[in-house]
């Protein structure tokens, strides 16, 4: 059985992630930095679950070690885990912005080094030209900057940044690094931005909501399971020959 660590696992478009793969016949370490919330998601699954902060180098490789004593490999690492404020950019504090780009940036960085350190060193999966696949949830926000989203979109700027260079540099160690550009997706994240947006706006949330269906040209908001299911195709063998690309996962709002 192939395996996947999935981070911020816990909510919305990583818990709808691990529960793909986990359909897809993958045993997933499910992982957030509330342990509460990963041992929910993964219970029903019988899947093994774990509190991380992905800003913790020490925590990261911990979580590592468990995986390798285990498992002795790690196939898929899925670096999902982020957050999002918003501002004015003449208003955004450098609290904000160190917040963003901690997680965000840093946080996807350190997952990224500390689990292809050992992926590089691992057999190829069997039938496969390839011993590992990475893949970080970056945005939309990363291709096309937002009103009151400086600070978010330059940290996932950075994201895409960092995919590109990783996998050129791991492409020779048959690991492949790729991305996701989720759009506007219904989760508990987007309501707290739906209610920043319109207070700083000074317009009603439902007016919000109806800006975000009608810049999506599909017509609908996007959902965590339209994610997890380019993700699932990302990590499975009909991209094997794919490495250092974005797939937009938008429905249109943002053709690239």
């Amino acid at each position: 059985m192939p395996n996947a660590l999935v981070t911020g696992a816990g909510t919305g478009i990583g818990k709808a992630i691990a529960e793909r793969l986990a359909r897809d016949g993958f045993k997933v370490w499910v992982t957030d930095l509330d342990p509460e919330a990963a041992r929910k998601v993964a219970e029903p699954f019988g899947m093994p679950h774990l509190g991380l902060d992905v800003t913790d180098r020490k925590a990261l490789e911990e979580a590592r070690e468990r995986v390798y004593a285990e498992d002795g490999r790690l196939d898929v690492l899925v670096a999902n885990a982020g957050v999002s404020t918003m501002n004015r950019f003449l208003d955004l504090t450098e609290e904000e912005w160190d917040f963003n780009f901690r997680v965000n940036a840093k946080g996807t960085f350190l997952t990224l080094q500390t689990f292809a350190r050992a992926m590089v060193a691992q057999d190829l999966m069997p039938g496969r030209e390839l011993r590992g696949k990475i893949i970080a949830t970056a945005s939309m926000a990363a291709r096309q900057a937002a009103p009151l989203l400086a600070h978010y979109s330059a940290s996932k700027f950075a994201v895409l940044g960092l995919v590109q260079a990783a996998a050129k540099e791991l492409a020779p160690y048959k690991v492949t690094v790729n991305a996701v550009n989720p759009g506007f997706v219904r989760t508990s994240m987007q309501e707290r931005e739906v209610l920043w947006e319109a207070r700083l706006r000074e317009m009603d949330p439902e007016e919000v909501r109806k800006e975000y269906v009608q810049k999506t040209p599909l017509g609908r908001l996007e959902t965590p399971e339209d994610v997890a299911k380019a993700v699932a195709f990302l990590a499975g063998p009909d991209s094997d020959f794919i490495t250092g690309e974005a797939l937009e996962v938008n429905g249109g709002a943002w053709i690239f």
